[in-house]
């Protein structure tokens, strides 16, 4: 009964920040490894960014690298994605996911198919 609920999207101009969070419902954000994914219309789901369940070691896109910072506070059941230098390219809805599964393939982070919970979304537009 894992219930993830996005929230702190929204419309910024290039160049400016937002924060997402991602509030966890019936269960404990330190058993999942999560991340954020993100899509537009007509295009598959992207991955975005990891935080481990045992380190908290991150892993990112490209393109976000050096702009975008995945965090978790688990006394708050919520991880964040700071999203700083936003481009256009950004733009699309951002998903939450966790995975609470076992991983055998390397740069499984990156697949959608390896989550087991996701939220509503939560969308961002990068415009001027």
């Amino acid at each position: 009964q894992v219930q993830l609920v996005e929230s702190g999207g929204g419309l910024v101009q290039p160049g400016g920040s937002l924060r997402l969070s991602c509030a966890v419902s019936g269960g404990s954000l330190s058993d999942y490894g999560m991340a954020w994914f993100r899509q537009t219309p007509g295009k598959e789901r992207e991955f975005v960014a990891m935080i481990r369940r045992t380190n908290d070691r991150e892993y990112y896109e490209d393109s976000v690298k050096g702009r975008f910072t995945i965090f978790r506070v688990n006394a708050e059941n919520t991880v964040y994605l700071q999203m700083n230098n936003l481009k256009p390219g950004d733009t699309g809805v951002y998903y939450c996911a966790g995975d609470g599964n076992f991983h055998t393939h390397s740069l499984w982070y990156r697949s959608a198919m390896e989550y087991a919970y996701w939220g509503q979304g939560t969308q961002v537009t990068v415009s001027s």
